[in-house]
């Protein structure tokens, strides 16, 4: 099968789908055949990101944090487009404004954050699995970080608690046949982390990394066609590092 029929007859659902790594998600799986259907906070910036995308997406408003809302709305999908092939849970609080200590940020912040990183895959992991079920080639994708790494502040707290769920749902859902993984990004230069990041911090961690230049979405969306594959079929409950070599120094 030619790569741009390599998800033909699959549904993915991105959620955080409306910009930047989960557009770029989108647009990747959608190129290659799959339909695909974005979630994110913004309905209208999920629509929008949609629309580009030749007529095999559309954009979905939708909190991952709300528990029913996000059963509802995987019920409504799974009816609409006849069930669920690949989920990927990239919606997260990741603003370096975010990236504090427990005690800095807050407790109503701090729990806004493990809602939305945490709680979040979790309502979407539990509330996909019954139309994933079964389905050949089903898998699961979870976003964390390079940050779940030697974690500190609340941010990479969140991410390692993702790191230690897709081991959890790994074993869980084995039995349906889904596989479930996930990717621990480095820094990567999309279009938010250039304007939230002054050019120093940048080339700081640029310079941490073993492999020299800037981290670029393709990396990101290389590693996630892989995962959601059949070529990774022996993979499961994995986290890969896509840092540029920066978490060896971790």
């Amino acid at each position: 099968m030619s790569a741009e029929g390599e998800f033909a007859g699959k549904v993915a659902v991105i959620t955080g789908g409306g910009r930047g790594l989960g557009k770029a998600f989108g647009e990747a799986l959608a190129a290659r055949g799959a339909t695909v259907v974005l979630i994110d906070l913004d309905g209208k910036v999920a629509a929008a990101a949609a629309a580009g995308m030749g007529g095999r997406a559309v954009g979905l408003n939708g909190d991952v944090a709300d528990e029913a809302g996000m059963a509802a709305l995987m019920d409504r999908i799974a009816a609409e487009h006849g069930g669920i092939d690949l989920l990927i849970n990239n919606a997260g609080i990741h603003s370096a404004e975010a990236n504090e200590f427990i005690g800095t940020l807050g407790i109503a912040r701090t729990r806004r954050m493990f809602d939305v990183n945490v709680w979040g895959v979790i309502h979407c992991c539990l509330a996909a699995r019954p139309h994933m079920a079964g389905r050949q080639g089903a898998a699961v994708i979870n976003i964390a970080s390079m940050a779940a790494y030697g974690a500190q502040k609340a941010y990479g707290v969140t991410k390692l608690a993702v790191r230690g769920l897709t081991m959890s749902f790994a074993h869980e859902f084995a039995g349906d046949g889904i596989r479930v993984n996930a990717i621990a990004p480095g820094l990567i230069l999309t279009d938010t982390i250039r304007a939230e990041l002054a050019q120093p911090v940048i080339e700081h961690v640029t310079a941490m990394q073993i492999i020299p230049r800037p981290g670029e979405e393709r990396d990101i969306v290389e590693t996630m066609l892989w995962l959601a594959s059949d070529r990774s079929s022996f993979v499961t409950g994995e986290t890969i590092r896509v840092s540029g070599g920066v978490t060896l120094q971790i």
